[in-house]
């Protein structure tokens, strides 16, 4: 019997905190914002690497990340310092801070305003301890233990606890400090949630023969839960996923314990639970079997002493009779409808009934054999009570399967089973005359909830236990199908190389690229290998499902990870520029992008031109965005083409005819630049006249 322990799993805060980060990447999905955790989001390696596989990657310091990126603040929350960092950093924060977690900052920093010390109880190590630390300013000090407590030599104490420590810890140290100081206010901060789960696993590992503690090896409630069942059931266990559990003594146990840390997906829980339960199940079966095996001995030790006696009756007769279990061969001198009676040179013939025989179907018995034929058989009884010996064909060749089965077992080889019925845990599946168990989990290389879409087939399945003195056999479909998957990979692998063009289909999207399945293996199309121009996401030029053809760049068969290009199959624009652009051309294009000095218009993906803000119009333009917006399409004329520097000055005026508003605003600028010429022209000769005029009167003077 497997229980689960109340409040396993993620807990209220760790499911906020995720709850968050969806949100966030689901906002901003296609967006060109990087976002980041600070440290891990959960202590679970397997969830933190999902969400980096999503485009949430770590850092450790706000400083690692990208201005205007967005960091997710953990539910084990951070200190003060670093809400104050990220703001001058300009990052946006996303706060997934555990409640009960924001309560002991706000308490912490409060009591430190009033001047009292802190005293914080857990793991000074800890990123909610360092956290906390962070809101209580300087007169603080992190104690572990009641040693650390008996060494504290200052009064004026406020206490607090980290969320996830044991209530004994807290209640030894409190009860401590309450004999001993004066002023001192202790705060319980233990979440409650940790004390039930805490009381829930050492009830359960009380009651239980071998404890499974499921959790990340770094979680601190995880850990927790693991000393505390390890005091309460001797034989206890820390596993972090179904590959961790101990099998062999699982299933000497009739009653086990599951618990699990507030940082364990649900999922983790239910296969690790699921795969205890098959075997389990697997190991009552043999067990039933065993007990057959053992009643039918024991009727066979009965039926020998009666077989001993009726050789000691014959003993002087010259011919000896077969013993049961042996293999004989004769010749067929009968064939009915409901037997075949066999000549096996001894006082006594064999007979074998067609429920003995292996038969497909109705097949007559008068056609499968013939009198004269010889035939072997195993000896089931020595005398069948009408005086013949008791023979079986069936039996005989399930010998020779069991023999098949071991070959397929050491060699590595596939048979192929029908599946006859759903069990408990999986299926019966038949192997000529071998009875096979196939785990649930090991019927498909996908999750399987029902078996009614396998009963009655025939699948290629691996052998992965044979236990011939049990009469048992496991088969697995699902390894059977990783194989085969693995043997197309690698014929895959051997028929790539780098440079070749190949047909694969769009599977998925990430922010950074497509990966594409080329024949049977995923590779990564990163956005800047898919257009010459920029792109802020893949689907803007990509879809789901799509064909294309794309260029191997790289490989790495160790790391089993391809980099493809798509953009190869085309030239880049700068290298045929002459063949398709020349000065003078009219162009249509899209405007990607406007600065104060001008806008940038696309010809093509990877080519762009500047429209000078003298060139937009036959007027004069101050502000570019009262004229033109991102993704209009516009006409413009090339003024010069600059292949060394990769410039493209275009002209959207000369494209335009002025209008007469706009020819007579132009008319009079003109004629104001004139008379301004005239002007300075008139000026200039008046003073030059006046200078003559100075020198006569100079010279007049003097003489």
């Amino acid at each position: 019997m497997i229980k689960v322990a109340e409040h396993a799993g993620f807990c209220f805060g760790v499911k906020e905190a995720l709850r968050k980060t969806e949100e966030t990447i689901e906002k901003y999905r296609g967006q060109d914002v990087e976002i980041y955790t600070c440290g891990p989001l959960i202590h679970n390696r397997i969830v933190t690497g999902e969400l980096k596989e999503k485009g949430v990657f770590e850092i450790q310091s706000p400083d690692e990340a990208v201005s205007g990126s967005i960091v997710i603040i953990r539910s084990h929350g951070e200190p003060e310092e670093f809400y104050r960092e990220a703001e001058k950093l300009g990052l946006q924060i996303v706060d997934a801070t555990c409640p009960y977690v924001s309560k002991i900052h706000r308490l912490v920093k409060d009591a430190s305003a009033e001047g009292r010390n802190i005293l914080v109880v857990g793991d000074a190590g800890h990123p909610e301890v360092l956290g906390t630390v962070g809101w209580a300013g300087s007169r603080c000090q992190v104690i572990d233990s009641l040693d650390m407590a008996r060494k504290v030599d200052f009064d004026h104490i406020t206490m607090v606890a980290q969320t996830t420590i044991t209530e004994e810890l807290w209640r030894s140290v409190a009860d401590y400090f309450q004999s001993c100081k004066e002023d001192f206010t202790a705060i319980h901060t233990i979440c409650s949630a940790t004390t039930e789960r805490q009381k829930s696993c050492e009830k359960l590992a009380g009651e239980s023969d071998l404890m499974v503690v499921i959790g990340d090896r770094k979680s601190a409630n995880s850990t927790k839960l693991f000393e505390i069942a390890s005091k309460n059931c001797e034989k206890t266990y820390f596993v972090e996923n179904p590959t961790d559990l101990p099998l062999k003594e699982i299933i000497k146990c009739d009653r086990i314990g599951v618990a699990a840390g507030a940082s364990t997906p649900e999922r983790i829980i239910k296969e690790v639970i699921a795969t205890m339960s098959e075997v389990l199940t697997e190991n009552k079966e043999m067990m039933s079997q065993d007990a057959a095996v053992n009643t039918a001995v024991e009727e066979d030790e009965d039926e020998e002493m009666n077989m001993m006696n009726d050789f000691l009756e014959q003993i002087d007769k010259s011919l000896r009779l077969p013993n049961r279990g042996e293999i004989v061969e004769g010749e067929i001198v009968q064939v009915t409808s409901r037997e075949i009676v066999v000549n096996l040179g001894c006082k006594k013939d064999g007979v074998i009934p067609k429920d003995e025989l292996v038969l497909e179907g109705e097949q007559d018995l008068n056609v499968l054999y013939k009198e004269g034929d010889v035939i072997q058989a195993k000896v089931i009884k020595t005398d069948d009570g009408d005086g013949n010996i008791l023979l079986s064909r069936k039996k005989l060749e399930v010998i020779e399967h069991w023999d098949e089965i071991n070959d397929a077992l050491d060699n590595k080889l596939v048979v192929n089973a029908k599946v006859v019925k759903e069990v408990k845990g999986g299926v019966i599946a038949m192997y000529k005359e071998v009875s096979g168990f196939i785990p649930m989990s090991q019927l498909s290389d996908k999750f399987v909830e029902k078996a009614d879409e396998f009963i009655g087939k025939t699948l290629p399945v691996k052998v992965s236990r044979v236990d011939q003195k049990r009469n048992k056999a496991v088969f697995s479909h699902k390894a059977y199908l990783a194989e085969e998957k693995q043997k197309k990979v690698q014929e895959v692998w051997d028929a790539l190389h780098v440079g070749d063009v190949v047909e694969g289909v769009v599977m998925r999207f990430t922010d950074y690229g497509a990966f594409v399945d080329i024949g049977g293996i995923d590779g990564l199309l990163h956005i800047s290998e898919i257009s010459w121009g920029k792109l802020k996401h893949p689907q803007e030029a990509l879809e789901i499902g799509q064909k294309v053809q794309v260029k191997i760049l790289s490989m790495n068969s160790e790391k089993g990870k391809i980099s493809l290009g798509l953009k190869q199959n085309q030239p880049e624009p700068w290298m045929i520029i002459d063949e398709k652009y020349q000065v003078g051309q009219v162009i249509e294009g899209k405007v990607v992008q406007i600065k104060e000095y001008g806008a940038f218009v696309e010809l093509e993906p990877g080519l762009d031109g500047l429209v000078h803000i003298s060139e937009i119009a036959h007027k004069r333009v101050t502000n570019i965005a009262d004229e033109l917006t991102v993704g209009q399409e516009v006409s413009a004329k090339i003024l010069e083409i600059d292949k060394e520097r990769r410039r493209i000055s275009l002209s959207i005026k000369e494209t335009i005819e002025p209008s007469l508003m706009e020819e007579a605003a132009e008319a009079v600028s003109e004629a104001i630049e004139k008379g301004k010429e005239m002007i300075a022209e008139v000026a200039e000769d008046v003073a030059e006249k006046v200078a003559d005029v100075v020198e006569d009167i100079k010279e007049k003077i003097e003489d």
